[in-house]
Protein backbone atom coordinates (compact mmCIF):
# COMPACT_ATOMS: atom_id res chain seq x y z
CA UNK A 1 0.00 0.00 0.00
CA UNK A 2 1.36 3.05 -1.17
CA UNK A 3 1.96 6.11 1.74
CA UNK A 4 0.19 9.31 0.40
CA UNK A 5 0.41 12.76 2.07
CA UNK A 6 -1.29 16.19 2.15
CA UNK A 7 1.48 17.36 -0.07
CA UNK A 8 1.45 14.38 -3.13
CA UNK A 9 -2.06 14.07 -2.79
CA UNK A 10 -2.80 16.63 -5.57
CA UNK A 11 -0.07 15.05 -7.64
CA UNK A 12 -1.13 11.48 -7.02
CA UNK A 13 -4.69 12.86 -7.93
CA UNK A 14 -3.47 14.48 -11.28
CA UNK A 15 -1.86 11.28 -12.59
CA UNK A 16 -4.81 9.17 -11.76
CA UNK A 17 -6.97 11.20 -13.61
CA UNK A 18 -4.74 11.44 -16.50
CA UNK A 19 -4.79 7.72 -16.77
CA UNK A 20 -8.80 7.91 -16.81
CA UNK A 21 -8.14 10.67 -19.61
CA UNK A 22 -5.81 8.17 -21.70
CA UNK A 23 -8.25 5.59 -20.84
CA UNK A 24 -4.84 3.86 -19.53
CA UNK A 25 -6.55 0.69 -16.99
CA UNK A 26 -4.15 -0.99 -15.96
CA UNK A 27 -1.93 1.98 -15.02
CA UNK A 28 -4.87 2.93 -13.01
CA UNK A 29 -5.72 -0.26 -11.41
CA UNK A 30 -2.00 -0.07 -10.35
CA UNK A 31 -1.92 3.19 -8.61
CA UNK A 32 -5.55 3.59 -7.56
CA UNK A 33 -5.82 0.17 -5.77
CA UNK A 34 -2.28 0.65 -4.01
CA UNK A 35 -4.12 3.52 -2.47
CA UNK A 36 -5.12 3.37 1.32
CA UNK A 37 -9.14 3.08 1.11
CA UNK A 38 -9.77 6.42 2.50
CA UNK A 39 -7.52 8.31 -0.33
CA UNK A 40 -9.37 5.95 -3.01
CA UNK A 41 -12.50 7.87 -1.62
CA UNK A 42 -11.56 11.45 -1.31
CA UNK A 43 -9.91 10.95 -5.05
CA UNK A 44 -13.18 9.27 -6.24
CA UNK A 45 -15.59 12.12 -4.75
CA UNK A 46 -13.51 14.45 -6.75
CA UNK A 47 -14.26 12.99 -9.98
CA UNK A 48 -16.73 13.80 -12.23
CA UNK A 49 -19.60 11.05 -13.64
CA UNK A 50 -17.89 10.60 -16.89
CA UNK A 51 -14.41 9.70 -14.95
CA UNK A 52 -16.88 8.00 -12.16
CA UNK A 53 -18.51 5.62 -14.57
CA UNK A 54 -14.93 4.94 -16.24
CA UNK A 55 -13.93 3.46 -12.39
CA UNK A 56 -17.23 1.28 -12.51
CA UNK A 57 -15.80 0.08 -15.40
CA UNK A 58 -12.09 -0.65 -14.44
CA UNK A 59 -12.75 -2.22 -10.73
CA UNK A 60 -14.43 -5.33 -9.71
CA UNK A 61 -17.59 -5.29 -7.46
CA UNK A 62 -15.66 -6.52 -4.70
CA UNK A 63 -12.70 -3.75 -5.07
CA UNK A 64 -15.84 -1.18 -5.72
CA UNK A 65 -17.76 -2.22 -2.61
CA UNK A 66 -14.82 -1.67 -0.29
CA UNK A 67 -14.92 1.98 -1.47
CA UNK A 68 -18.68 2.39 -1.50
CA UNK A 69 -18.29 1.88 1.90
CA UNK A 70 -16.04 4.92 2.73
CA UNK A 71 -19.06 6.78 1.04
CA UNK A 72 -21.67 8.88 3.04
CA UNK A 73 -25.17 7.88 2.54
CA UNK A 74 -26.06 10.38 0.15
CA UNK A 75 -23.43 10.20 -1.71
CA UNK A 76 -23.72 6.36 -1.65
CA UNK A 77 -27.77 7.04 -2.82
CA UNK A 78 -26.09 8.96 -5.64
CA UNK A 79 -23.53 6.78 -6.76
CA UNK A 80 -26.03 3.50 -6.73
CA UNK A 81 -27.80 5.04 -9.44
CA UNK A 82 -25.16 5.45 -12.05
CA UNK A 83 -24.21 1.83 -11.77
CA UNK A 84 -25.35 -0.96 -13.54
CA UNK A 85 -27.77 -3.34 -12.66
CA UNK A 86 -26.33 -6.44 -12.50
CA UNK A 87 -23.38 -4.69 -11.05
CA UNK A 88 -25.09 -3.06 -8.19
CA UNK A 89 -26.92 -6.05 -7.67
CA UNK A 90 -23.37 -8.07 -7.37
CA UNK A 91 -21.71 -5.03 -5.34
CA UNK A 92 -24.39 -5.07 -2.80
CA UNK A 93 -23.85 -9.06 -2.53
CA UNK A 94 -20.63 -8.12 -1.20
CA UNK A 95 -21.03 -5.61 1.60
CA UNK A 96 -20.78 -6.30 4.84
CA UNK A 97 -24.32 -7.38 6.54
CA UNK A 98 -24.41 -4.08 8.58
CA UNK A 99 -23.05 -1.83 5.63
CA UNK A 100 -25.67 -3.08 3.77
CA UNK A 101 -28.35 -2.27 6.07
CA UNK A 102 -27.16 1.16 6.75
CA UNK A 103 -27.61 1.82 3.17
CA UNK A 104 -31.27 0.00 3.10
CA UNK A 105 -31.95 2.60 6.07
CA UNK A 106 -31.65 5.54 3.61
CA UNK A 107 -33.52 4.19 0.67
CA UNK A 108 -37.53 4.62 0.16
CA UNK A 109 -39.20 1.26 1.67
CA UNK A 110 -40.53 0.66 -2.18
CA UNK A 111 -36.77 0.65 -3.60
CA UNK A 112 -35.35 -1.22 -0.41
CA UNK A 113 -38.39 -4.25 -1.12
CA UNK A 114 -37.12 -4.13 -4.51
CA UNK A 115 -33.20 -4.82 -3.83
CA UNK A 116 -34.33 -7.29 -0.86
CA UNK A 117 -36.02 -9.40 -3.36
CA UNK A 118 -33.05 -9.53 -5.78
CA UNK A 119 -30.90 -10.99 -2.76
CA UNK A 120 -29.87 -14.74 -1.56
CA UNK A 121 -32.79 -15.92 0.46
CA UNK A 122 -31.31 -15.99 3.99
CA UNK A 123 -29.02 -12.56 3.08
CA UNK A 124 -32.34 -10.99 3.09
CA UNK A 125 -34.07 -12.36 5.85
CA UNK A 126 -31.09 -11.08 7.77
CA UNK A 127 -31.02 -7.79 6.37
CA UNK A 128 -34.86 -7.53 7.09
CA UNK A 129 -33.96 -8.93 10.72
CA UNK A 130 -31.39 -5.85 11.03
CA UNK A 131 -34.05 -3.49 9.65
CA UNK A 132 -36.70 -4.47 11.98
CA UNK A 133 -34.64 -2.66 14.71
CA UNK A 134 -35.28 0.40 15.79
CA UNK A 135 -32.81 3.32 14.44
CA UNK A 136 -29.59 4.27 16.65
CA UNK A 137 -30.04 0.88 18.78
CA UNK A 138 -27.80 -1.97 19.15
CA UNK A 139 -30.09 -4.17 16.75
CA UNK A 140 -29.64 -1.96 13.73
CA UNK A 141 -25.94 -1.34 14.79
CA UNK A 142 -24.39 -4.44 15.00
CA UNK A 143 -23.49 -7.16 12.03
CA UNK A 144 -24.13 -10.91 11.85
CA UNK A 145 -20.59 -11.84 10.45
CA UNK A 146 -18.79 -13.15 13.27
CA UNK A 147 -16.67 -15.91 14.12
CA UNK A 148 -17.68 -18.39 16.78
CA UNK A 149 -16.78 -21.73 18.08
CA UNK A 150 -17.66 -24.53 20.29
CA UNK A 151 -15.93 -25.03 23.89
CA UNK A 152 -14.53 -28.48 22.84
CA UNK A 153 -12.69 -27.19 19.67
CA UNK A 154 -9.31 -27.15 19.93
CA UNK A 155 -7.03 -23.85 19.46
CA UNK A 156 -5.01 -25.15 16.35
CA UNK A 157 -8.86 -25.83 14.71
CA UNK A 158 -9.89 -22.76 15.50
CA UNK A 159 -7.25 -20.82 13.81
CA UNK A 160 -7.62 -23.02 10.63
CA UNK A 161 -11.37 -22.22 10.89
CA UNK A 162 -9.73 -18.67 10.59
CA UNK A 163 -8.09 -18.82 7.77
CA UNK A 164 -10.87 -20.30 5.89
CA UNK A 165 -13.69 -17.99 7.82
CA UNK A 166 -11.91 -14.72 8.56
CA UNK A 167 -12.20 -12.50 5.60
CA UNK A 168 -15.85 -13.00 5.84
CA UNK A 169 -16.21 -11.98 9.63
CA UNK A 170 -16.24 -7.84 10.23
CA UNK A 171 -13.46 -9.09 12.98
CA UNK A 172 -11.60 -12.21 14.04
CA UNK A 173 -10.03 -10.76 17.10
CA UNK A 174 -12.78 -11.74 19.57
CA UNK A 175 -14.04 -15.64 18.74
CA UNK A 176 -17.19 -16.04 20.66
CA UNK A 177 -17.89 -19.48 22.28
CA UNK A 178 -21.33 -20.92 21.65
CA UNK A 179 -23.13 -23.89 22.94
CA UNK A 180 -25.32 -26.02 20.97
CA UNK A 181 -28.26 -23.94 21.43
CA UNK A 182 -26.71 -20.75 19.89
CA UNK A 183 -26.24 -19.48 23.83
CA UNK A 184 -23.23 -17.23 24.37
CA UNK A 185 -20.57 -19.13 26.80
CA UNK A 186 -17.90 -16.92 26.74
CA UNK A 187 -15.17 -15.06 24.39
CA UNK A 188 -11.49 -15.39 23.85
CA UNK A 189 -9.14 -12.79 22.34
CA UNK A 190 -6.64 -13.46 19.37
CA UNK A 191 -4.41 -13.27 21.44
CA UNK A 192 -4.87 -15.93 23.90
CA UNK A 193 -5.65 -18.24 21.54
CA UNK A 194 -2.64 -17.85 19.57
CA UNK A 195 -0.87 -17.67 22.98
CA UNK A 196 -2.43 -21.12 23.70
CA UNK A 197 -0.85 -24.68 22.98
CA UNK A 198 -2.33 -25.59 19.93
CA UNK A 199 -3.64 -29.04 21.42
CA UNK A 200 -5.51 -27.27 24.07
CA UNK A 201 -9.29 -27.01 24.00
CA UNK A 202 -11.08 -23.32 23.58
CA UNK A 203 -12.49 -24.01 27.27
CA UNK A 204 -9.44 -23.98 29.21
CA UNK A 205 -8.67 -19.95 27.97
CA UNK A 206 -12.06 -18.55 27.54
CA UNK A 207 -13.03 -15.92 30.11
CA UNK A 208 -16.87 -16.46 30.86
CA UNK A 209 -16.98 -13.12 32.42
CA UNK A 210 -18.62 -11.43 29.14
CA UNK A 211 -19.75 -8.08 28.39
CA UNK A 212 -22.82 -7.56 26.37
CA UNK A 213 -25.69 -5.22 25.31
CA UNK A 214 -28.97 -6.06 24.25
CA UNK A 215 -30.55 -5.80 20.62
CA UNK A 216 -32.73 -2.48 22.11
CA UNK A 217 -29.53 -0.67 23.84
CA UNK A 218 -29.24 2.66 22.97
CA UNK A 219 -26.08 3.32 20.46
CA UNK A 220 -24.90 6.35 22.58
CA UNK A 221 -24.82 3.41 25.96
CA UNK A 222 -22.91 1.16 23.37
CA UNK A 223 -20.36 3.17 22.50
CA UNK A 224 -20.26 4.33 26.14
CA UNK A 225 -19.70 0.24 26.69
CA UNK A 226 -16.88 -0.35 24.38
CA UNK A 227 -14.67 3.13 25.18
CA UNK A 228 -15.35 1.84 29.07
CA UNK A 229 -14.51 -1.54 28.71
CA UNK A 230 -11.52 -0.57 26.14
CA UNK A 231 -13.18 -3.60 23.67
CA UNK A 232 -13.21 -4.11 20.17
CA UNK A 233 -16.63 -5.26 19.60
CA UNK A 234 -19.51 -6.08 22.25
CA UNK A 235 -21.90 -8.91 21.75
CA UNK A 236 -25.26 -8.44 21.14
CA UNK A 237 -27.79 -10.94 23.35
CA UNK A 238 -31.08 -11.77 23.21
CA UNK A 239 -33.12 -11.70 26.99
CA UNK A 240 -32.00 -15.75 26.40
CA UNK A 241 -28.38 -14.94 25.82
CA UNK A 242 -28.30 -16.41 22.83
CA UNK A 243 -25.77 -14.17 20.37
CA UNK A 244 -27.54 -12.71 17.52
CA UNK A 245 -24.20 -10.11 16.73
CA UNK A 246 -21.80 -7.88 17.26
CA UNK A 247 -21.14 -3.88 17.49
CA UNK A 248 -17.66 -3.31 16.81
CA UNK A 249 -15.99 -0.42 17.49
CA UNK A 250 -15.77 1.28 13.75
CA UNK A 251 -19.49 1.48 14.11
CA UNK A 252 -18.86 3.00 17.63
CA UNK A 253 -16.45 5.55 15.90
CA UNK A 254 -19.32 6.59 13.40
CA UNK A 255 -22.04 6.83 16.49
CA UNK A 256 -19.32 9.11 18.34
CA UNK A 257 -19.56 11.55 15.29
CA UNK A 258 -23.45 11.36 14.95
CA UNK A 259 -24.21 12.14 18.68
CA UNK A 260 -21.34 14.72 18.93
CA UNK A 261 -22.69 16.44 16.11
CA UNK A 262 -25.87 15.92 17.24
CA UNK A 263 -25.18 17.64 20.72
CA UNK A 264 -23.05 20.58 19.00
CA UNK A 265 -26.42 21.52 16.97
CA UNK A 266 -28.24 21.35 19.97
CA UNK A 267 -25.86 23.40 22.02
CA UNK A 268 -26.14 26.06 19.40
CA UNK A 269 -29.47 25.86 18.19
CA UNK A 270 -29.25 25.09 14.99
CA UNK A 271 -29.80 20.98 15.38
CA UNK A 272 -30.14 19.30 11.96
CA UNK A 273 -28.56 22.59 9.90
CA UNK A 274 -24.63 21.44 10.51
CA UNK A 275 -24.47 19.35 7.28
CA UNK A 276 -22.84 21.76 4.52
CA UNK A 277 -25.04 19.62 2.25
CA UNK A 278 -28.05 20.89 3.62
CA UNK A 279 -29.55 23.61 1.60
CA UNK A 280 -30.39 26.62 2.70
CA UNK A 281 -34.01 26.57 2.68
CA UNK A 282 -33.61 23.61 5.19
CA UNK A 283 -31.01 25.18 7.04
CA UNK A 284 -33.61 28.10 7.66
CA UNK A 285 -36.45 25.79 8.86
CA UNK A 286 -34.50 24.07 11.50
CA UNK A 287 -32.38 27.61 12.72
CA UNK A 288 -35.76 29.89 12.31
CA UNK A 289 -37.91 28.21 15.40
CA UNK A 290 -35.12 28.88 17.69
CA UNK A 291 -34.74 32.09 16.99
CA UNK A 292 -38.52 33.05 17.10
CA UNK A 293 -38.29 31.61 20.36
CA UNK A 294 -35.68 33.29 21.45
CA UNK A 295 -36.82 36.94 19.85
CA UNK A 296 -39.68 36.47 21.83
CA UNK A 297 -38.10 35.62 25.14
CA UNK A 298 -35.79 38.55 24.34
CA UNK A 299 -38.69 40.69 24.43
CA UNK A 300 -38.44 40.15 27.71
CA UNK A 301 -35.27 42.26 27.78
CA UNK A 302 -36.75 45.03 26.26
CA UNK A 303 -39.68 45.26 28.77
CA UNK A 304 -37.42 45.26 31.46
CA UNK A 305 -35.31 48.07 30.49
CA UNK A 306 -38.01 49.93 30.16
CA UNK A 307 -39.24 49.23 33.15
CA UNK A 308 -36.48 51.10 34.37
CA UNK A 309 -36.53 53.80 31.56
CA UNK A 310 -37.26 56.29 34.06
CA UNK A 311 -34.02 55.40 36.42
CA UNK A 312 -32.40 55.78 32.90
CA UNK A 313 -33.52 58.86 32.05
CA UNK A 314 -32.21 60.36 35.30
CA UNK A 315 -28.75 58.99 35.03
CA UNK A 316 -28.01 57.97 30.71
CA UNK A 317 -24.46 57.34 31.87
CA UNK A 318 -26.02 53.15 33.08
CA UNK A 319 -26.98 52.84 29.62
CA UNK A 320 -23.04 52.64 28.59
CA UNK A 321 -22.84 49.14 30.90
CA UNK A 322 -26.04 47.69 29.92
CA UNK A 323 -24.02 45.44 26.80
CA UNK A 324 -21.67 44.86 29.39
CA UNK A 325 -23.47 43.46 31.92
CA UNK A 326 -25.62 41.02 29.39
CA UNK A 327 -22.02 39.67 27.39
CA UNK A 328 -20.77 38.76 30.63
CA UNK A 329 -24.49 36.80 31.98
CA UNK A 330 -24.48 35.32 28.41
CA UNK A 331 -20.74 34.19 28.21
CA UNK A 332 -20.48 33.08 32.10
CA UNK A 333 -23.44 31.03 31.42
CA UNK A 334 -22.65 29.26 28.36
CA UNK A 335 -18.90 28.38 29.74
CA UNK A 336 -20.81 26.34 32.79
CA UNK A 337 -23.17 24.81 30.62
CA UNK A 338 -20.73 23.62 28.24
CA UNK A 339 -19.07 21.92 31.21
CA UNK A 340 -22.05 20.20 32.64
CA UNK A 341 -23.64 18.93 28.88
CA UNK A 342 -19.61 17.45 27.91
CA UNK A 343 -19.78 15.62 31.43
CA UNK A 344 -23.16 14.60 31.18
CA UNK A 345 -22.38 13.01 27.79
CA UNK A 346 -19.81 11.11 28.94
CA UNK A 347 -21.63 9.96 31.67
CA UNK A 348 -18.90 11.75 34.35
CA UNK A 349 -21.82 12.59 37.08
CA UNK A 350 -23.67 10.48 39.59
CA UNK A 351 -24.62 12.14 43.40
CA UNK A 352 -21.07 12.38 44.67
CA UNK A 353 -19.97 14.25 41.22
CA UNK A 354 -22.46 16.04 40.80
CA UNK A 355 -22.55 18.27 44.50
CA UNK A 356 -18.39 18.28 43.93
CA UNK A 357 -19.08 19.98 40.69
CA UNK A 358 -21.70 22.39 42.11
CA UNK A 359 -19.57 23.54 44.84
CA UNK A 360 -16.62 23.96 42.04
CA UNK A 361 -18.95 26.15 40.13
CA UNK A 362 -19.94 28.45 42.60
CA UNK A 363 -16.34 29.06 43.94
CA UNK A 364 -15.50 29.53 40.22
CA UNK A 365 -17.86 31.89 39.85
CA UNK A 366 -17.20 33.68 43.32
CA UNK A 367 -13.82 33.84 41.99
CA UNK A 368 -14.66 35.43 38.98
CA UNK A 369 -17.45 37.65 39.86
CA UNK A 370 -15.04 38.98 42.38
CA UNK A 371 -12.26 40.13 40.23
CA UNK A 372 -14.56 40.61 37.11
CA UNK A 373 -16.44 43.72 39.95
CA UNK A 374 -13.59 44.92 40.98
CA UNK A 375 -12.34 45.67 37.58
CA UNK A 376 -16.14 47.15 36.53
CA UNK A 377 -15.97 48.93 39.73
CA UNK A 378 -12.76 50.70 38.57
CA UNK A 379 -13.63 51.54 35.03
CA UNK A 380 -17.70 53.36 36.56
CA UNK A 381 -15.13 55.24 38.90
CA UNK A 382 -12.90 56.40 36.83
CA UNK A 383 -14.53 56.96 33.31
CA UNK A 384 -15.95 61.22 32.80
CA UNK A 385 -19.18 61.26 34.71
CA UNK A 386 -17.95 58.52 36.73
CA UNK A 387 -18.46 58.31 40.51
CA UNK A 388 -17.63 55.68 43.28
CA UNK A 389 -21.07 54.70 43.65
CA UNK A 390 -21.53 53.99 39.90
CA UNK A 391 -18.41 51.78 40.45
CA UNK A 392 -19.95 50.43 43.47
CA UNK A 393 -23.81 49.70 41.28
CA UNK A 394 -21.46 47.94 38.43
CA UNK A 395 -19.00 46.28 40.69
CA UNK A 396 -22.20 44.41 42.31
CA UNK A 397 -24.00 43.98 40.08
CA UNK A 398 -21.67 42.36 37.99
CA UNK A 399 -20.47 39.78 40.64
CA UNK A 400 -23.59 39.25 41.49
CA UNK A 401 -24.45 38.33 37.74
CA UNK A 402 -21.34 36.69 37.24
CA UNK A 403 -21.70 34.21 39.73
CA UNK A 404 -25.87 33.93 39.24
CA UNK A 405 -25.14 33.05 35.53
CA UNK A 406 -22.72 30.13 36.27
CA UNK A 407 -24.82 28.73 38.84
CA UNK A 408 -27.82 28.32 36.29
CA UNK A 409 -26.12 27.20 33.77
CA UNK A 410 -24.84 24.42 36.14
CA UNK A 411 -28.88 23.81 37.55
CA UNK A 412 -30.35 24.31 34.13
CA UNK A 413 -29.31 21.29 32.25
CA UNK A 414 -28.59 18.82 35.73
CA UNK A 415 -32.52 19.55 36.00
CA UNK A 416 -32.72 19.04 32.20
CA UNK A 417 -31.11 15.99 32.36
CA UNK A 418 -33.19 14.48 35.43
CA UNK A 419 -36.02 15.19 33.96
CA UNK A 420 -34.62 12.48 31.30
CA UNK A 421 -34.31 15.02 28.34
CA UNK A 422 -31.35 15.60 26.41
CA UNK A 423 -29.24 18.40 28.27
CA UNK A 424 -28.01 19.95 25.17
CA UNK A 425 -31.54 21.27 24.61
CA UNK A 426 -30.15 23.89 27.03
CA UNK A 427 -28.69 25.41 24.19
CA UNK A 428 -26.14 28.19 24.61
CA UNK A 429 -28.64 30.57 22.99
CA UNK A 430 -31.47 29.93 25.67
CA UNK A 431 -28.81 30.04 28.15
CA UNK A 432 -27.59 33.50 27.61
CA UNK A 433 -30.70 35.18 26.56
CA UNK A 434 -32.09 33.70 30.37
CA UNK A 435 -28.61 35.07 32.01
CA UNK A 436 -29.36 38.44 30.23
CA UNK A 437 -32.56 38.80 31.31
CA UNK A 438 -31.21 37.68 35.23
CA UNK A 439 -28.14 40.43 34.84
CA UNK A 440 -29.94 43.26 33.71
CA UNK A 441 -32.56 42.98 36.54
CA UNK A 442 -29.52 42.58 39.15
CA UNK A 443 -28.29 45.85 37.90
CA UNK A 444 -31.26 47.88 37.23
CA UNK A 445 -32.65 46.51 40.73
CA UNK A 446 -29.33 47.87 42.92
CA UNK A 447 -29.04 51.45 40.53
CA UNK A 448 -32.87 52.04 41.20
CA UNK A 449 -32.20 51.41 44.54
CA UNK A 450 -29.27 53.85 44.82
CA UNK A 451 -30.31 55.65 42.77
CA UNK A 452 -30.92 58.97 45.14
CA UNK A 453 -27.17 58.77 45.87
CA UNK A 454 -26.36 58.96 41.88
CA UNK A 455 -28.28 62.16 41.47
Amino acid sequence: MKKISFKNREEYTYYLFMYLKNKQKDLFREEFLDLHPTDQVDIFKQMSLEKRTQVYDYLSVDEFAELFTGLKPDEQKQVFTELDDDYAHEMLCELPADELTDFFNVLPEHITTYLLNKLDKADAENIRNLLSYNEHSAGSLMTTEYVKASAQDTVSLIIERLRLEGMDAETIYYIYIVDEFNKLTGVVSLRELLSAPPSSTVNTIMKEQIIFVSPATDQEQVSTIIRDYNLLAVPVLTSDEIIIGIVTVDDVMDVIEEETTEDLGEFAAVKGALDLEVTALTATKKRLPWLMLLLFIGLFTAGLIRSFEATLAEVAVLAIFIPMIADMAGNTGTQSLAVVVRGLALRKFDQKTILRLLKREAATGFLMGLVCGILASLIGFLIPGGSATLGIIIGVSLFITVLSSTLSGTLIPLVIHRLKVDPAVASGPFITTINDIIGLFVYFTIATSLLHYLS
